[in-house]
């Protein structure tokens, strides 16, 4: 089987590792189970579709998307948790018991709460050490709220925004090459993004609601805040540029801008202003960074 699969490698690629690759493949599946090679086959088919449209992990592209992954999952799990935290503030403060309001939920609603709970749990147990499983998750709760949406599913009329946002992170984290991922430093950087953007949003929502603040988070603009600051942080920690990190932080923000666009009831304002924050947080590192160079 090896050798058909083999031609789905770019042609110079082939004629410089075609052998070898053939070779190798025959020697690890000859004592293997059907399952198993078939399993080992897939690994192949998907090695050469990635080289193929140059997302290796010796490829630039194949880099980036390495670095965005985790703040791509990140993202998801702040918008999936503010959901969660927000049914459960209302769940808690309305007068209603909470047997009566769970029995009067809607089915559309149900799956929306099940599948933002899938998302958070995967992006916690990939973030820290079990990229495998914890990414099957959130891919799992990601493209289950996709899917609610296009059956009809509609909440808070959020039109098309969330959806394909959903299926954006999707394409990104699966976008990241097998042996780049789960790196430690990324992985921790992004569950402390994902921590400093859902946590203060909580806490100001639940002093509006019994009134301990008088402050709002209306635009959903801290979230892309910290995001965009993040990627600041992470090109100042290089030294490089920061165009990299700054994209790699746009990438992974499409979670974010749908929440802020759905926060803000449809107002592109808040969302153009969110986009125009990373680019001006892209100048000043860049800016930073030569003055830093000069010195």
């Amino acid at each position: 089987m090896s050798d058909p699969l083999v031609r789905l490698y770019p042609a110079a690629y082939r004629a410089a590792h075609g052998q070898e690759i053939i070779d190798v493949h025959r020697e690890m599946t000859a004592e293997l189970s059907r399952p198993a090679r078939l399993r080992a086959d897939a690994d192949l088919a998907a090695h050469a579709l990635r080289v193929r449209l140059r997302l290796d992990s010796a490829s630039p592209a194949g880099r980036f998307f390495a670095l965005a992954a985790p703040f791509a999952l990140a993202a998801g799990a702040v918008d999936s948790g503010l959901q969660l935290a927000r049914w459960y503030a209302g769940l808690v403060l309305s007068p209603a018991p909470v047997r009566v309001q769970l029995s009067a939920t809607d089915g559309p609603w149900a799956l929306y709460m099940l599948f933002s709970l899938l998302v958070c749990v995967g992006t916690v147990t990939a973030l820290t050490g079990r990229w495998g499983p914890g990414v099957g998750m959130a891919v799992c709760g990601l493209l289950g709220s996709a899917l609610r949406w296009a059956v009809g599913g509609h909440l808070y009329d959020e039109g098309a925004t969330a959806p394909l946002a959903a299926l954006l992170t999707v394409a990104v984290v699966l976008a990241c090459p097998p042996d780049r991922r789960g790196d430690r430093r990324l992985s921790a950087a992004a569950g402390v993004m994902a921590a400093v953007a859902w946590f203060p949003v909580v806490a100001v929502r639940a002093g509006t609601y019994t009134g301990a603040f008088g402050v709002t988070t209306d635009y959903g603009a801290w979230p892309m805040l910290v995001l965009a600051f993040t990627g600041a942080a992470l090109a100042l920690r290089a030294r490089s540029p920061g165009l990299r990190e700054t994209g790699a932080m746009a990438v992974a923000s499409p979670p974010l801008v749908a929440h802020s666009y759905a926060t803000a009831w449809g107002d592109l304002r808040p969302v153009l202003g969110a986009l125009l924050l990373l680019s001006v947080v892209a100048a000043l590192t860049t800016s930073l960074q030569a003055v830093r160079r000069r010195r």
